[in-house]
């Protein structure tokens, strides 16, 4: 392979459909938070310790970001993607695998949880893997495009998760799905990561770094060399990310929740609401990935920040005791907006920092930034609401986060390539 020519369309492929697979494997978890709590913590918290497994894992992505980073910045990103999919598989098996809670007590649940966390690790090495990799892959020209189908990819896995729950529990007797049908999405989950390790092992190594292992340019300790000569690129990513955070985590995720309880809608209207609005970020993703390529990446992430500064306050009253019609609205804006700061923030991230300390950098700015204001404000966000009597609290804490990043944005480098250098590419 010539290492100044972009990555086989099938390397490419390949790696971006399968963040299906590991996004598929990550969210089953919470998609079937009732069942496991019956299964592994009956008469020990139930669904809130189930739930609380679900966050712990979102805390264990900033530390497998760092440790497959650093390990993907010394050894390739295809060692770190097989590595990270390899050990998502392994967990995946054990999980379908676990004795229960009335096979061997409390050991059942402390079992899962710990085997959620290693999950965890394994997205936080596998999500910023694909990003540095797609990145690094694509034309110059097409890295937004590219490098977006990262975040289309992962709700797809979502949705798969969803679906694959919602069948085994709609199709098996409750007396079944407590005593084996549980098992059948993990076990399901574990064969397509086992596929995708296999088929991985085919993929050429990025061009970017084939450039500076043959250079002799890598950093020996791409961690500190992050934090040194990086730093500026690191805050950037953070800064990015944290707005993408919680315009996905406020915006999509904690929606169906915002519905049934500020709002009118039964829980199952929420839940089909909900896949439409997951549906819409699929749609949008690729098209802000491609205009990120055709105007920047600062335009592009300044017009939604003032959009995402004015725009949630005004949705989630929409949402709050709406008509169905007028909710699927609200959420499917909220939506695009999400998906649009996802796909520009996936290339716009990892061009903060140069191919030497990428991988690390993601982690001390990008993952860390997820862990922060994703897994954490969901809850903040019920917590507000309730409190405060405010419906539109979900709004303002959008609005608050992209009023504090946006001066950040319009100081933002542009980090397109510029169309002088793409002519002579």
């Amino acid at each position: 392979m010539d290492p100044h020519e972009p990555l086989d369309r099938r390397s490419l492929t390949l790696a971006a459909l399968s963040t299906i697979v590991e996004w598929y494997d990550f969210t089953l978890f919470l998609y079937l938070a009732t069942v496991l709590s019956r299964v592994f913590f009956a008469g020990h918290g139930g669904v809130l310790t189930t739930l609380a497994g679900f966050a712990v894992a979102y805390l264990m992505r900033p530390v497998g970001a760092l440790v497959f980073g650093h390990y993907g910045d010394r050894h390739g990103r295809r060692a770190t993607l097989l590595a990270s999919m390899a050990l998502m598989s392994v967990a995946m098996l054990l999980t379908a695998l676990l004795p229960t809670s009335a096979q061997v007590g409390p050991a059942a649940g402390v079992l899962l949880l710990a085997l959620r966390c290693v999950m965890g690790f394994a997205v936080g090495g596998e999500y910023t893997g694909v990003v540095a990799y797609l990145l690094e892959g694509a034309a110059p020209g097409r890295r937004g495009l590219v490098t977006s189908l990262a975040a289309a990819t992962s709700e797809v896995g979502g949705l798969l998760a969803a679906g694959a729950a919602a069948l085994t529990v709609s199709l098996l007797p409750a007396p079944t799905l407590n005593a084996w049908g549980w098992r059948l999405p993990f076990l399901f989950g574990a064969a397509l990561a086992g596929l995708i390790v296999l088929a991985r092992a085919a993929m050429q190594e990025s061009p970017e770094f084939t450039r500076h292992r043959e250079a002799g340019t890598l950093a020996r300790r791409p961690l500190n060399r992050a934090l040194s000569h990086y730093k500026a690129g690191v805050m950037r990513g953070f800064a990015i990310s944290a707005l993408g955070s919680i315009t996905y985590y406020v915006g999509i995720t904690y929606v169906p929740v915002y519905l049934t309880s500020a709002g009118s809608l039964t829980e199952a209207q929420a839940l089909q609401l909900a896949t439409v609005a997951a549906l819409a970020v699929i749609v949008v993703t690729p098209f802000v990935g491609l205009l990120s390529d055709r105007v920047g990446r600062r335009p592009v992430l300044v017009g939604l920040a003032v959009l995402c500064a004015g725009a949630p306050y005004l949705l989630f009253r929409l949402l709050a005791g709406a008509s169905s019609g007028a909710a699927l609205l609200g959420a499917v804006v909220l939506a695009m907006l999400a998906g649009g700061v996802s796909a520009v923030g996936a290339v716009a991230t990892a061009e903060q920092v140069p191919a030497q300390g990428r991988l690390s950098g993601l982690a001390l700015g990008a993952t860390t930034a997820t862990a922060l204001f994703g897994g954490l404000t969901p809850w903040l966000a019920q917590v507000l609401t309730e409190r405060s009597g405010s419906t539109t609290a979900p709004g303002l804490m959008i609005a608050l986060v992209a009023l504090c990043v946006l001066p950040v944005l319009l100081t933002l480098p542009e980090t397109r390539p510029d169309s002088a250098r793409l002519g002579r590419h």
